[in-house]
Parts: structure tokens; C-alpha cells; sequence
């Protein structure tokens, strides 16, 4: 038995594994069709699909903070739910957060928030491609 709750303690205890820039860029750059590029500055490192923006790093910022897009409800439950989740900085509070990377959000939840913000540009260049084709 001691065991099993030794094993659920480290498990827990990787969840929280901070995310790194070299972990935030491999997991982005990996994307169908994902490129990275420093449109604003030397900075600001930005993750795009088909050319629209899915997340900015500021990578002078410590800890790390990313703008991620995301679903306007669930920006408001993520903000809610952690406080390092906050309105987009210099971006449309409506559908961007910043998300400061402190350990304090689950690794998981950190990459899912990524995720979620690829699949709603993506989603969109597809709709504004069939309105437009």
C-alpha cells in the first residue's frame, strides 16, 4: 500500500513538470503545418498555421508566458480556474489568454490549452477558406 501512494505522489508531482521553451517550441513546431517565426521582435517568438497566429512566447519574460487563443467561455473557466490564466496581454481578452508557466497549471492542461488554440485557427482558416472558395 505504501507503494501505490509513493507512485500517486510522483505522478502528481510530473503533472506539475514546469514547461520550458524548448518543450513549448518542440510540442508547437510538431503541428501539421506549424512554422515559427519573430514577426514583432527578437522577443516575441510566434507559432502560426496556415499564417494566422496560434500562441506567442515572450521569451524575456520569467516565468515563461504564452498567448494562446481559445474558445470565449473557456477563456472565462480557465481564468476562473487558475490564477495564472489571465486575459490576453495586447491581444483580444474575448479569445486569447495569457498563461504564465509557473508550475502552477498541469503540464497536461498547459499542452491541451496549445492544442485547443491550433484546432480554432485551424478551424477558422478552413471556414474563411470555404466562404471565400
Amino acid at each position: 500500500m505504501q507503494y501505490s501512494a509513493y507512485f500517486q505522489e510522483a505522478v502528481i508531482a510530473l503533472n506539475y513538470v514546469q514547461v520550458d521553451i524548448e518543450l513549448l517550441r518542440e510540442y508547437c513546431i510538431q503541428k501539421p503545418g506549424a512554422e515559427e517565426c519573430f514577426p514583432f521582435d527578437e522577443h516575441t517568438l510566434v507559432f502560426k498555421v496556415d499564417g494566422k497566429i496560434f500562441l506567442l512566447a515572450s521569451l524575456d519574460e520569467h516565468p515563461l508566458r504564452v498567448n494562446v487563443k481559445c474558445d470565449p467561455q473557456k477563456a472565462l473557466e480557465l481564468r476562473e480556474q487558475y490564477a495564472a490564466v489571465i486575459p490576453g496581454y495586447h491581444m483580444n481578452k474575448k479569445h486569447w489568454n495569457t498563461v504564465v508557466v509557473d508550475g502552477t497549471i498541469p503540464r497536461k492542461e498547459v499542452l491541451q490549452m496549445i492544442d485547443d488554440s491550433f484546432n480554432l485557427v485551424k478551424k477558422n482558416k478552413k471556414k474563411t477558406s470555404t466562404k471565400t472558395g
